[in-house]
């Protein structure tokens, strides 16, 4: 039957229009309904406006295909006809469901590849008095001044931040761009700033120009600009004058206070200014991968400054932290207990000399946190240091580490989000971000987080190797997670090294473990290469070999006693029951672990408390005590923390567990992580076997 002479309304009901856009609409109402409740909780609100988009603009696409292929119905309206009708309008209706649901899929992944490629999605509002300081050029003939150019942005950018009304992007997220690029505009996007601020520094002798001019990125005009002429004697002083330009321009509110913070010079001393920005290359250059040859090239360098000029408050603050922070991560061969007690001194020391200075409440809270493990008075510090500075990200940061110590896992996302919104495109920070999800199994959004690191930074081996463990331990596949750790870098090898040992593959990964330089920057803390090499033949079974490297590793591992302090002594006598067991002293091994397990239990950190617990569980498997293992292992896969360190899937890939794995108190716990079985195991696990490996792998 023909349309004509009929009404619109008339027509559209003849083509059954009606049937099937009405369940559409349901449709994409309750998917939009659920993105916009559902998505911003897990990190994805950037995904919301794109979905909408993608599902609105798919209604004329129903229409016309509803349009064209439902055959009009005829005038006699049988029965017939309708339930043909029906079932057609039914399928129509199903394939638009299809493709609504498709059509999310693609908006969901083209939202997720932007936000890893860091290209904004949706523009928000951006405050106009925002701003982000791009690495400013060398213009020098020597390009070793690369220290003082870089110095030179980071003090402008560090005067910024001390100014309340202004948003700074922290150092880390401008330091991939180039120092005058093209398209200030994307750059703008990605870093949600109004304007960016460009510069350039040429040194040359005793002399000193440096030139910068601030730009707005919506019209790529410059709203100020100046050269400073300076010597290297008299340019003290110079970031201070920038920052009060720069507030004036961008019409920033100042407190008296912080005028008063503007005109304040850390230093007048040539040589001191000088030894200070080398030693802040080095100490920016430790912070992505936690690369203590780069802390222990700092310390001595922000020493000399300190020698030069006693009264210099941020680079006693500045050496406070990178002696904690070197302490924190096993002292690259230097004494803990006394880079932690220097710590506390040098921190003290910037408080006395400048008592409104955040770098000095800061390096007092890592002193409490690193040093001390006393999270309340830590949490006080950085509040104090948020007070004087409320934009810093390196105190949000620092405020999500001990909430994370503190089982606040909720609170240190919600932290570690707050500081990459003043610190976008810092990939340790987003790193640190994949690695707290981790800790909760949020796998999904740690990958997420994950890759965006890598995606900032190739050479963020820290991320890799989480990526990695990341694979593992949400589906058990090695081949994947083998595939995810390449490279040279020794933290890269050793995570391989580890995945080798889950496929059983022990003399490839003796082989592989080998070529890594034995250094205390590549093995730190307790658990050396001599350790993991005999843990390497004792899996093999080759006790002639094993026996003597224990005997090397034991009088090492038993010297950390004398430096370390707090959980970190559980590690350590973690390593000393190691070699005990794994030399034949089964009392002395067992009394070993007794006194870790101690540490352990006192312990308030619920980050390593599972980490350090399921390590030792696996010493008492090595030495075929199930009644000790597995309670310690439930207790460890029970504990929230434990994500990020190991996995329920792990049960079935780990060879630790070989020696207790048919005891029925072990396969009651397999029974009861039965939904995390991995889809392929490596090899058929023996009947009866008599080695597991130790920890530290």
């Amino acid at each position: 039957m023909a349309d004509e002479g009929l009404s619109w309304l008339d027509r559209l009901k003849r083509h059954y229009i009606g049937r099937v856009v009405i369940p559409y609409a349901v449709v994409i109402g309750f998917v939009m309904q659920l993105a916009a409740r559902v998505f911003p909780y897990f990190g994805w609100s950037w995904a919301v406006p794109v979905l909408v988009i993608v599902l609105v603009a798919s209604l004329p696409v129903v229409l016309v295909l509803t349009w064209l292929l439902a055959r009009p119905r005829d005038a006699s309206g049988s029965s017939a006809w309708q339930h043909q009708h029906r079932k057609l309008g039914t399928s129509i209706s199903v394939v638009v469901v299809i493709l609504a649901a498709v059509s999310g899929f693609f908006a969901f992944r083209f939202s997720v590849l932007h936000a890893q490629s860091g290209e904004p999605v949706a523009t928000a509002q951006v405050a106009s008095k925002s701003i982000a300081v791009l690495p400013f050029e060398n213009l020098s003939a020597d390009k070793n001044n690369e220290y003082f150019v870089a110095g030179m942005q980071d003090l402008i950018l560090t005067k910024l931040a001390d100014i309340e009304d202004l948003k700074v992007i922290a150092r880390t997220s401008t330091a991939e761009y180039a120092s005058h690029p093209e398209n200030l505009t994307q750059i703008g996007q990605q870093l949600g700033v109004a304007t960016i601020l460009e510069g350039s520094v040429q040194k040359a002798g005793n002399q000193v120009l440096i030139n910068v001019q601030l730009i707005d990125v919506k019209t790529d005009e410059h709203i100020w600009a100046q050269a400073y002429t300076r010597t290297l004697d008299n340019v003290f002083g110079v970031e201070g004058e920038v920052a009060d330009k720069i507030a004036t321009a961008l019409n920033a509110k100042l407190s008296p206070a912080e005028t008063a913070t503007l005109a304040t010079v850390p230093t007048k001393n040539r040589e001191a200014y000088d030894l200070f920005l080398r030693a802040e290359y080095q100490a920016n250059k430790a912070n992505i991968n936690y690369d203590t040859a780069s802390m222990k090239a700092a310390i001595p360098l922000y020493r000399q400054t300190v020698e030069q000029d006693p009264s210099f408050a941020l680079a006693w603050a500045r050496l406070s932290v990178i002696e904690s922070e070197l302490a924190w991560f096993g002292g690259g061969g230097l004494d803990v207990k006394q880079l932690n007690r220097q710590a506390r001194a040098d921190a003290e020391r910037a408080l006395q000399l400048q008592s409104d200075l955040a770098a000095a409440q800061l390096a007092l809270g890592y002193n409490e946190y690193w040093g001390r493990g006393d999270y309340d008075a830590a949490l006080k510090y950085f509040a104090a240091a948020l007070k004087l500075k409320p934009n810093d990200a390196d105190a949000l940061e620092a405020q999500g580490y001990v909430q994370r110590r503190q089982g606040r896992f909720d609170d240190a996302i919600a932290s570690l989000q707050q500081a990459l919104a003043l610190d976008p495109r810092n990939s340790a920070l987003t790193f640190d971000l994949g690695e707290t999800y981790m800790m909760v199994n949020r796998y999904a959004d740690a990958e997420n987080a994950l890759q965006r690191a890598l995606a900032l930074d190739p050479n963020n081996s820290n991320a890799e190797t989480r990526y990695s463990n990341a694979i593992l331990f949400s589906t058990g596949d090695i081949p994947d997670a083998l595939a995810a750790a390449q490279g040279d870098d020794p933290a890269l090898k050793r995570q391989r090294v580890t995945l080798l040992i889950y496929q059983r593959k022990y003399r490839e990964a003796l082989t592989l473990l080998d070529s890594i330089p034995d250094t205390p920057d590549n093995f730190r803390r307790g658990n050396g290469k001599t350790q993991q090499q005999a843990d390497l033949y004792w899996l093999m079974g080759d006790m002639a070999h094993a026996r003597p490297l224990y005997a090397q590793a034991l009088p090492i591992a038993r010297a950390q006693l004398a430096v370390q302090q707090g959980i970190t002594l559980a590690l350590v006598w973690n390593a000393i029951a190691d070699d005990e067991l794994g030399f034949g002293h089964s009392a002395e091994g067992l009394e070993a672990l007794a006194r870790s397990q101690a540490i352990i239990n006192k312990s308030v950190d619920q980050s390593y408390r599972p980490v350090y617990t399921e390590s030792n569980a696996t010493l008492y498997a090595q030495a075929h005590r199930a009644d000790l293992a597995v309670p310690l292992l439930a207790k460890a896969l029970a504990s929230p923390g434990i994500g990020d360190a190991y996995s329920p899937v792990m049960l079935w890939l780990d060879p630790a567990w070989d020696p207790i794995r048919h005891d029925p108190r072990f396969q009651a716990l397999l029974q009861q992580y039965a939904k995390y079985k991995p889809a392929a195991i490596p090899v058929t696990v023996p009947v009866a076997s008599t080695v597991g490996a130790a920890p530290g792998f």
